[in-house]
């Protein structure tokens, strides 16, 4: 495991003028109506914004991602989010407006994104590979010089605690990371372990909302520093 700290985030900053404000989410599954969104320029979903991820479920969560007011959104899929499996053309169509990554890369504001919805097999769930071969596969077409890196499930060892106490995330994934070294990795899946830790080569975030009980996580980019800060990491769900 990467040397990290779990770094005690300190209240919002004034926002400078030329700063791109990114707002992160996971896990909404449907409670979106009682979660509040702050503004920003970039907004992020890092999956699972259905249920149980029938194509209906899918068009309630897209219309209300489609509907909030920042310039740029980015989406990619969760494990509760069958729709992009079993009616992928239309369900991509629902967020034509946005930019939707699986597998693929996108530059905004200057900043290159990529995203990719797999994770180790967990339960009986959409975008379930196995650990080894299947999964050291995919992270191998992370490419090199990525700004953010969205997935859904987390790297082993950063925000990857469920309930009962063991870990979920990928070894494999973070051997990657590793290699890549993206500056910012957003994820959610577990949503018992929101938050965020620091390293040296990349921030790791888990902008679970647990349901919407947990509120998004608010990040500043700042071209003329070249830094990202934390604007606001909400504390993890009681």
């Amino acid at each position: 495991m990467l040397d990290a700290v779990l770094e005690q985030i300190p209240p919002a900053k004034t926002r400078t003028s030329n700063s791109i404000r990114i707002v992160a989410v996971a896990d909404t599954h449907l409670y979106h109506k009682r979660l509040v969104v702050p503004p920003g320029d970039i907004f992020v979903h890092a999956g699972d914004m259905c249920g149980n991820g029938p194509y209906h479920e899918l068009r309630v969560a897209a219309e209300w991602i489609m509907s909030l007011p920042h310039r740029h959104k980015v989406i990619i899929a969760g494990n509760h989010d069958w729709a992009f499996v079993n009616h992928a053309k239309e369900a991509r169509e629902l967020f034509k407006d946005a930019t939707y990554l699986q597998d693929s890369e996108t530059t905004i504001e200057g900043l290159r994104f990529y995203g990719a919805p797999w994770q180790p097999r967990f339960f009986d769930w959409a975008f379930n590979l196995e650990r080894g071969k299947q999964l050291a596969y995919v992270w191998r077409k992370i490419p090199l010089g990525i700004d953010v890196l969205i997935t859904h499930g987390p790297p082993a060892g950063f925000g990857d605690i469920c309930f009962d106490g063991r870990r979920a995330g990928c070894e494999d994934l973070l051997e990657r990371v590793k290699v890549v070294k993206p500056r910012l990795h957003l994820y959610g899946h577990i949503h018992d372990d929101g938050g965020a830790w620091i390293t040296p080569q990349t921030s790791f975030v888990n902008v679970t909302t647990s349901e919407c009980r947990r509120a998004p996580t608010v990040i500043d980019y700042e071209p003329e520093h070249n830094r990202f800060t934390f604007i606001h990491v909400p504390p993890n769900k009681k």
